[in-house]
């Protein structure tokens, strides 16, 4: 059945939505998929094999790929022969051992933006946004207190203090990037068994395979939280995007201190990294409305990635950049006009089509006044939406940019992260491994997320389906 919230036509049935509208609830077919879902059905990313191999190699392919960056001008090196396998290994290792080692600095670094983020988050005033209906607590709301923006706020103030004075220099960030990313890394291994072993003593697991490995990577638990901090949304936000953001800033300032200016490279991607910062920080309380709050376990898969393997990864071009002149990756004034040009188009897409999604859902439990932060871009909020109802209770939304697509934002998403590359050119390879990395994991998600929906909604989602016809781009695809 196709609704909308106003309009008129001969397909669709009306209705309105106010304060007083009584939320969504639940139909007791809908229970039960539910249920189903909640249950273990079979082994994903290749099973305890697949996710132990992931578990190893994320870490090493991290360290080779910075190592060629920093000391291989760029280039991907390998033993030049069968005899050079050992000696190569051992100057790989070398690299890892002098200026990789976690120490005490690192720790002090990265420890200090762990605890500070967790004290602003649990001291700072925030927005009070009401989650999704979670079947494995009885179809029960959790309350998240959305104070990112000021946590984001009060962090720019401080590096800014510290770096002014002379306490702490921006630039140490950059300097230090293969000593802090081990440090990043054990933090990753380490909350992920400890969550997983902290879940399983109070008996909080859901969804277990019976594998450890495997729920170790998976997750054991649903809605982890310290207080009034929820550590999943936590994590998703206030590490990873803060660690990006500040990568970007420092290598602003180690060109400025070694140039005397900022390149537009380098400006590109301060302000593309703010951009997204800003962007999960200002729409905090859509962050509840998603999948992953309701769905998706807290477990190596999320943490690792949170902790350690967004932010030292997906900007590459930062470290390439820090490390090299220039001229390597100067482009004409057209060509970096364009570069700008499709960086704010694709967040646009992406701001507002998240925007549209989850303050749909949120009309859906009877909200209609939205949270006002800078900046609110024009179409973010869908005055008549129209939807499917599904016989399970919820309804799937076919208007805005979720007409034409059901993944805008993930076409949005990736043509940004393809532009982190792209900044610098052909000087090297290893900066787009954020965009082919993250085009992967994009097509995965989305056939879970389509497995998923198929046995949800069934003959709905075939529904949707004819509907909105094009998985990613209108015409295409």
């Amino acid at each position: 059945m196709v609704q909308s919230y106003g309009g008129t036509g001969d397909e669709l049935r009306q209705r309105s939505v106010d304060a007083s509208a009584k939320p969504l609830t639940t139909t007791d077919e809908g229970r039960k998929v539910d249920q189903l879902l909640d249950e273990h059905q079979t082994y994903e990313f290749g099973g305890p094999a697949g996710v132990t191999a992931m578990m190893v190699g994320f870490p090493m392919l991290m360290y080779y790929l910075w190592i060629c960056l920093w000391f291989y001008d760029g280039k991907l090196v390998y033993p030049t022969s069968s005899e050079d396998i050992v000696p190569f290994l051992g100057r790989m290792w070398a690299h890892v051992r002098d200026d990789a080692s976690p120490n005490a600095y690192a720790w002090k670094v990265y420890t200090g933006l762990v605890v500070y983020q967790l004290f602003l988050a649990l001291v700072m005033p925030g927005y009070q946004q009401e989650g999704l209906p979670v079947p494995s607590l009885g179809y029960k709301t959790l309350m998240y207190n959305c104070n990112a923006l000021y946590s984001l706020y009060a962090t720019m103030l401080t590096a800014a203090a510290l770096h002014y004075y002379h306490i702490f220099r921006l630039t140490e960030i950059i300097d230090n990037y293969g000593h802090i990313m081990s440090v990043a890394m054990i933090y990753g291994f380490a909350v992920s068994f400890g969550t997983y072993f902290i879940t399983v003593a109070t008996g909080n697991e859901i969804r277990m395979s019976g594998n450890l490995i495997y729920d170790v990577f998976m997750g054991a638990c649903l809605n982890p939280r310290i207080g009034s901090v929820d550590l999943k949304m936590w994590a998703e936000v206030r590490i990873p995007w803060v660690i990006v953001f500040f990568l970007a800033v420092s290598g602003g300032c180690h060109q400025y201190e070694q140039y005397g200016y900022v390149t537009p490279n380098m400006a590109f991607m301060i302000l593309a990294t703010w951009l997204y910062l800003n962007a999960c920080a200002k729409g905090e309380e859509c962050i509840p409305q998603t999948w992953d709050m309701y769905h998706e376990k807290w477990g190596f898969m999320v943490i690792f990635w949170n902790f350690a393997g967004v932010p030292f990864t997906y900007v590459y071009s930062v470290v390439y950049m820090a490390s090299h002149d220039p001229s390597n990756y100067q482009f004409s004034t057209p060509t970096y006009v364009v570069l700008f040009t499709i960086l704010l188009t694709a967040y646009y897409i992406w701001d507002t089509s998240m925007s549209q999604k989850s303050r749909f859902k949120m009309q859906t439990q009877g909200i209609t006044t939205f949270r006002n932060t800078f900046p609110q871009l024009p179409g973010g909020t869908l005055k008549k939406p129209e939807f499917i109802q599904t016989a399970h209770g919820n309804r799937l939304l076919i208007s805005g940019w979720w007409r034409y697509s059901r993944k805008p934002n993930y076409v949005a998403d990736w043509t940004m992260s393809f532009c982190w590359g792209a900044v610098i050119g052909s000087a090297t390879i290893i900066p787009y491994f954020y965009s082919v990395f993250f085009i992967t994991v994009l097509i995965h998600r989305c056939g879970r997320d389509f497995e998923r929906c198929s046995i949800k909604y069934g003959k709905d989602w075939e529904h949707y389906c004819s509907i909105v016809k094009y998985k990613f781009i209108p015409g295409i695809y």
